[in-house]
């Protein structure tokens, strides 16, 4: 393996934003990955641990330890029978690839995760998820490699405290463990999930009464791509901020106050669109010197060109400033900040 020296945390995040990296290995195998572990023991270097950078806001000042850019890859069928199937996808694999290889299959659960940036070890660090359908739903278990100890271990789906955006890798464990592999559990005959404006609309347009796999992923594929920016050419890291849940009573109070709320029910949950509230702010299609609020989605902060860590969270602030005071509610960032 070879420690690369010289290189700098913008060639490795979507948002192109960080600073020098003082070392950086790829590894493409777990002997790879425990020869990495030992190596930053000896010399004692502080780690982090890199998937496909989409959803992170690295530090102008960079990383003076080792970075582990993580390219374990591997898709499997482990188990199944006439109604379900387990999966078991290598933390290194790009997730469109994993729902791609599934929906090929017939196999329903992720189809409406498709499109989602970033490899399939972030997945349960944010719990991602997109129109209606979350990680939670179908992660059976994962394993994991202990930082410091080496060891490896396996965590059950209740044991990750999956939520919205979250789970027990963004709190006390942040941080300790390498995420190495999922098990997920897919059905071989299910319901699609429709419910969404958005893909109503495109069936509607297309005249597609009956929709299959194939069908729902290429109309996320549309929706995705004509309300994001591609990162390779205007720089993000995808949705900055989180939808907010809130109360039935706050819901009731902003109804009263603003005829055009938006909102969505999701079981006990009700979640406003954050990006619906920072355009009312004025703030989307706006551009804020070297950074901006995306034209299209008002969810999704953009580097201009030479944006640095600073730039993107004075913006960050200003907006959540506005929100609060406007709406009563407070965002908080689903990007990584490191």
């Amino acid at each position: 393996m070879k420690y690369l020296e010289g290189e700098n945390l913008r060639d490795y995040t979507t948002f192109k934003i960080g600073g020098p990296i003082k070392f950086l290995v790829k590894v493409q195998d777990k002997s790879e990955l425990f020869e990495a572990l030992d190596k930053a023991e000896q010399e004692k270097w502080p780690l982090l641990i890199l998937g496909s950078g989409s959803n992170i806001l690295a530090s102008d000042q960079g990383f003076s330890g080792l970075v582990i850019k993580n390219e374990i890859k591997g898709l499997e069928i482990i188990s199944e029978n006439d109604s379900e199937v387990i999966i078991r996808a290598q933390s290194g694999e790009i997730w469109s690839k994993l729902v791609k290889f599934t929906v090929d299959r017939n196999f329903y659960g992720l189809e409406n995760t498709f499109h989602i940036p970033g490899t399939v070890g972030a997945a349960p660090i944010q719990n991602i998820g997109a129109y209606g359908t979350e990680l939670k739903d179908c992660l059976v278990s994962l394993k994991a490699i202990n930082l410091k100890t080496k060891e490896e271990k396996e965590f059950s789906a209740s044991d990750c405290e999956l939520a919205y955006r979250d789970s027990i890798f963004k709190n006390e464990l942040k941080g300790q463990y390498f995420i190495l592999s999922l098990d997920l559990r897919l059905k071989k005959n299910g319901n699609l999930n429709l419910n969404y404006p958005d893909i109503q609309r495109v069936l509607t347009e297309r005249k597609i009464t009956e929709p299959s796999l194939s069908d729902l992923i290429e109309i996320i594929r549309e929706i995705r791509d004509e309300k994001l920016p591609n990162p390779g050419v205007l720089p993000s890291a995808g949705s900055f901020f989180k939808n907010p849940i809130i109360s039935s009573e706050l819901l009731s109070k902003l109804q009263d106050k603003f005829s055009d709320l938006r909102y969505f029910v999701n079981g006990d949950e009700i979640k406003i669109p954050a990006g619906w509230m920072i355009e009312k702010c004025g703030f989307k299609d706006r551009d804020f010197g070297s950074v901006g609020v995306h034209k299209k989605q008002a969810l999704i902060l953009v580097n201009y060109g030479g944006a640095k860590q600073s730039d993107v969270l004075a913006l960050a602030q200003k907006i959540k400033e506005e929100v609060k005071d406007r709406f009563n509610i407070s965002l908080e960032e689903e990007v990584n900040i490191i």
